[in-house]
Formats: C-alpha cells, structure tokens, sequence
C-alpha cells in the first residue's frame, strides 16, 4: 500500500474536485473520472466515463492504490436503492483488489438529540436520509470484513468553498445579497459544524498517507470549522463589498416551493441539522492530520464570498 496513484471518481463534484485538488498538491499522481472535465485540476489526468458501469470504474481504478469516491446523486434521487446501487458499481470494481477506498461521510447517520458527535457514538438516523447513509456504510464495512478493500470513512460538516456552485453562501445565505441581506440559518447563538473543501482535500490526502497504519475499516470525523451563526455572518459582513443586514432564514418559502420541487422539500426535512447543535470531534483524526490542514475561518469565509460576489459584480447561485 506504498504507491501514490489515486482516482478520484466524480471529480466535477464538490468533494471529488476538493480531493483532486487535495492529492494533486500533496504530490500524488491524480486520475479523475466523470461524464465530461467540467473542472480541470492542472497537473491531473482525465478520463471520460459512466460511473454507473463496473467496467469503466475498473479500468479508471487499474493503477490507483486509492480511491476516492466522490459521486452523488441529486439530493432528491438518494431513495429506491439508488445510492446503495451506486456504492455497489465502486464494490464490484474494486473486488479482491485490496486497495483503500476513501469514502465521505456525513453528519446525518446522528439524531438531533446527539450534541457531540464522536466516532464511538452510536448511530441513530433522525430521518430517512440518514438511514441509507448507515446502509451505505455498512456496505463499507462488510466490504471491509471481507478482505476486498480498506474502507475509510471521512464524516464532515455542511461543505463550503469559493467558487462552489451550488453551495449554501450562494443558494441561501447570500441569495438575496443585492438587497443587502445576508441570511442566518438558525438562531445566531447555535453552532454547526462546516467544512472549507479545500481543507476536506487536504485531509482526505493526508489520510491516505498514512493508510498502512490504519485498519480495514475506519471511521474519522472532520471537526472543521465549529462556529455560531453570528460568526459566520459576522465573517460573511466582514468580507462583502457591500453592507449586509442579517435576516433570518424563511424556511417557511422552501416549505412551500417543496410543494413543486422535490430537492427543496428534502432540504427543509433535514432542518434540524441547522436548529440543533451537533459537533463532530475526533482527537484522533486531529492528531493523525497534525497541523497545516485548516484554514483560518476568516480566511476561508473571505475567499468564498469573494466568488460569490464575483469579479463582474454577479452571484453564482446553487446549493451544497
């Protein structure tokens, strides 16, 4: 398990172009595939393909000694099997290979009553959602037990990131930003866990180093950033052009347009992720990460809302 040959599938997403991004500045030599180079990473190779065939994900995967599973589906299209058949395609592929897939967990495996949310905790889905993510991950560590793969699991808070189409600075909190509105997703006094891709990136690769001294099966939990919705909206007020006035978030106009559309009535379902605190802590992904990962929170709110504002004044819109 020495080599440094990753593939990266899903690389347009937002977790796959973080891990490309990740691994290429760690020094790997970084493969991607997806249905067309959306995002190129400079200095990586690219291949075209359907992720849905084993086929084409066993070519893609031949030289890697990592995987990193970066596909998803549209948020509304998790259900009827359809993750747990496109976790089996990577299975499949990666079959009596031995090499280390790493997998993005999340925080919805947990319930709304779970404050501090450790690796050891028990798992105890709050809605539907959170129980295909525990199917999925127990596809992992079946897979695991069998000797086929490592399986390593890396959970994270909300993604964000500049540039990150379809995020929550730009499909939510900044989506009315031209009238000066900057909208916090929950009380200004609660915390919630967030994670800066390009420190997901980071942290993905350096878990991938260090693979040869962990077991087959792993599950790590990425603290992130852990702040109040105050101090992201101070940071996000901080780093516009433009004055901004928090508001609070009107759930109630999701509620209702997922009367017509499916991904914002399964967005308002997970609202208890935003309205009730739950902190990701793992000392020992801290210490096996060491320092360098995480990028001050300042920083990385500033970068982000630079992208969304833009250089020509105009918001990309779309949600994480």
């Amino acid at each position: 398990m020495s080599g440094r040959n990753v593939t990266v599938l899903g690389s347009n997403g937002h977790l796959g172009h973080a891990a490309m991004v990740g691994f290429a500045e760690a020094g790997w030599t970084v493969t991607g595939l997806g249905r067309s180079n959306r995002k190129p990473v400079a200095g990586t190779r690219f291949l075209a393909g359907d992720a849905n065939d084993v086929a084409v994900v066993r070519a893609a995967i031949a030289g890697a000694d990592v995987v990193v599973q970066g596909l998803h589906l549209r948020y509304d299209q998790w259900g009827n099997g359809r993750a747990e058949a496109q976790l089996q395609v990577v299975l499949d592929a990666m079959a009596g290979s031995g090499k280390t897939l790493l997998f993005p967990g999340t925080i919805y495996n947990y319930s709304a009553g779970d404050r501090v949310v450790s690796p050891q905790l028990r798992q105890q889905a709050e809605k539907p959602r959170g129980e295909i993510r525990i199917r999925l991950e127990r596809m992992l560590a079946e897979a695991a037990a069998a000797g086929d793969i490592q399986a390593i699991i890396v959970r994270a808070g909300d993604f964000y990131a500049p540039g990150d189409q379809g995020g929550w600075f730009e499909q939510a909190m900044l989506m009315n930003w031209r009238r000066g509105k900057v909208y916090h997703l929950a009380d200004r006094n609660l915390r919630h866990s967030w994670a800066y891709l390009p420190d997901l990136g980071r942290a993905f690769a350096r878990v991938a180093e260090r693979r040869e001294t962990l077991g087959p099966f792993e599950n790590f939990h990425f603290a992130g950033h852990w702040v109040s919705h105050g101090q992201l909206m101070a940071a996000i007020q901080a780093a516009a052009p433009k004055p901004l006035k928090p508001s609070p978030m009107p759930w109630w106009l999701l509620r209702a347009m997922g009367l017509f559309d499916p991904v914002m009535r399964d967005i308002f379902e997970m609202r208890y992720l935003w309205t009730h605190e739950m902190e990701l802590v793992d000392p020992r992904l801290d210490a096996l990460l060491g320092p360098g990962v995480l990028t001050p929170f300042e920083t990385a709110v500033g970068e982000t809302v630079g992208t969304v504002f833009g250089s020509q004044g105009t918001v990309k819109v779309d949600a994480a």
